[in-house]
């Protein structure tokens, strides 16, 4: 058996140099890969399967904090600006401000629906982020991820700007600047 063992580390050795040389640098950081590069192979790789702009966009139905059954997808009055969000995220903590910001400026030409996607969260954490924030644009629960599983989210915030033909302008995953969202909703306003 002794014998055997620098053959057999001979033989992991040879398999960690081929996993390496075919997969480390985007798959197997510890092999040297970096995990930033990973990350974005990930979430390269999660994206092309999101909806794109220029698609319709997959439809949804949610109940409310108020109690309404509010819906997307399909043709609308007015555009709409989908904000899926937890109520731990610190970008969405950061974000809100501007959301409700917007929503004063804009709500009566664009409908803002803020989505909690509760599987990830409280429904009683999410009542004290819209009562800490001032929020007054209706706030949605995604108690089952549902709806955030239709836009193969993959990071809080994700914003969806949906024009009035149910068609989607932009997809942002993450948080812009608070001038730089504004500029896409001024877009899509012009456009609708």
């Amino acid at each position: 058996m002794r014998r055997n063992i620098p053959i057999l580390a001979l033989l992991l050795v040879l398999l960690g140099v081929a996993l390496y040389q075919n997969y480390g640098k985007g798959l197997f950081p510890f092999f040297g890969g970096s995990q930033a590069k990973q990350a974005q192979t990930l979430t390269a790789a999660l994206a092309e399967e999101a909806p794109k702009p220029g698609s319709l966009s997959p439809s949804f139905t949610l109940e409310g904090l108020d109690g309404t059954t509010y819906q997307v997808g399909g043709e609308r009055n007015k555009p709409v600006l989908v904000n899926f969000w937890a109520s731990w995220c610190d970008p969405c903590k950061e974000e809100a401000p501007d959301l409700v910001r917007f929503y004063e400026k804009y709500g009566d030409q664009l409908d803002i629906y803020g989505v909690n996607v509760t599987a990830y969260d409280t429904v009683e954490k999410a009542e004290g982020f819209v009562q800490e924030y001032g929020i007054e644009f209706p706030v949605l629960l995604d108690k089952k991820e549902e709806a955030y599983k239709k836009f193969n989210g993959m990071a809080f915030p994700t914003n969806v700007l949906i024009d009035k033909n149910g068609v989607i302008q932009d997809l942002i995953v993450g948080i812009l600047p608070p001038k730089d969202l504004e500029a896409k909703i001024k877009k899509i306003l012009k456009s609708s």
